[in-house]
């Protein structure tokens, strides 16, 4: 098998649906979601809450709360000396999926503190995660604990070592979140809004140590955000969700300069941009995200776009219209354009 290459897939997602069945309904949490993460690449997923990221980031790793559950679609996991390997298809709670989280694909969850135990020491928990998929000694495990910790640019490591979680600032507790997912140097690092709950500056040094990391180990990221300026600064390639489907999808400045799809135009027009005066006027998206046990006929945004067309775009199911390599919307105003070409 030859070695692979840089944008070989690392992961990919085809079809995913997960649905939670409930007394009112099934919820389509994802409903048809595709996705490709490349290697050594950095995939933000953007959309505003409620449209299916977070789900989708945790049906990778079998991490669906009851009554959720992954009902079609395939999760390709690429391994560089075996086979691609269907995440989707292997039990949430067998021994293989288990042994693939934290080893080769590891997260990072939104809030540190809720994800971190405040009964055991940080200390602990990282030699934990360390010895679960390692065959190593206390004291080795500990030393490697250590490192993670200086590594992940925590002050004085030998006496947080033995912290709890509630000791620490909110900063602090995600930089330990970080060391404990790369303790086994994944190939993949899901991070679900890791800087959401964090003041501005703390923001910057989180995603400058991501960026750092990534750098120096090539291991890949799929991020999870509804922050655009974190997207212009850390992604390669940006997704765009609504409602649980992929909407648009390509470069980061293809994303940011020539937007296909009316909702990530509105999603763009909604951030102030500098030089811009302070009389600018930003754009608004009439309506909320529909209640995914409530999705709409045809489009799924045509109920807020404003380039809707009637008759057209709450019928028909919008076809994914390719403009070039990783490059697509899902849109009938492009599709007719073609058709008129």
């Amino acid at each position: 098998m030859p070695p692979p290459n840089e944008r070989d897939p690392l992961l990919e997602i085809s079809g995913l649906r997960t649905h939670f069945s409930t007394r009112e309904g099934t919820v389509k949490a994802v409903d048809g979601a595709s996705l490709t993460v490349p290697r050594a690449t950095t995939v933000c997923v953007v959309g505003e809450s409620g449209c299916g990221k977070s789900v989708t980031a945790r049906s990778v790793l079998g991490l669906i709360d009851h009554p959720g559950k992954i009902v079609a679609g395939e999760i390709r996991w690429h391994r560089t000396d075996r086979e691609p390997l269907d995440l989707a298809a292997l039990s949430p709670t067998g021994p293989e999926l288990r042994s693939i989280r934290g080893r080769e694909i590891a997260m990072v969850f939104q809030e540190p503190m809720a994800s971190l135990s405040p009964m055991y020491t940080v200390g602990d928990q990282l030699m934990e995660a360390i010895r679960l998929h390692k065959e190593v000694t206390k004291d080795e495990a500990r030393s490697m604990a250590l490192d993670l910790l200086r590594r992940v640019g925590i002050p004085r490591p030998e006496q947080r070592f033995g912290a709890y979680s509630f000791q620490l600032s909110g900063g602090m507790c995600q930089r330990i979140m970080i060391a404990i997912a790369l303790a086994c140097d994944p190939a993949l690092l899901i991070a679900d809004e890791p800087t959401t709950a964090l003041d501005v500056t703390t923001q910057a040094r989180i995603i400058d140590l991501l960026r750092d990391i990534q750098a120096e180990t090539g291991m890949s990221m799929l991020f999870i955000t509804h922050d655009l300026g974190v997207v212009a600064e850390i992604a390669d390639e940006v997704v765009v969700m609504y409602l649980g489907t992929v909407v648009e999808r390509g470069g980061v400045d293809e994303i940011f300069h020539d937007a296909k799809h009316p909702y990530t135009k509105a999603l763009l027009g909604s951030i102030p941009r500098m030089g811009a005066g302070t009389r600018q006027r930003l754009t608004t998206i009439r309506g909320n995200v529909p209640h995914p046990s409530d999705r709409p006929s045809g489009c799924p945004f045509h109920p807020r776009c404003g380039d809707a067309v009637p008759g057209l775009c709450d019928v028909e199911e919008p076809p994914e219209v390719v403009f070039g390599p990783a490059r697509s919307a899902r849109c009938v105003l492009h599709a007719m354009e073609r058709s008129v070409r």
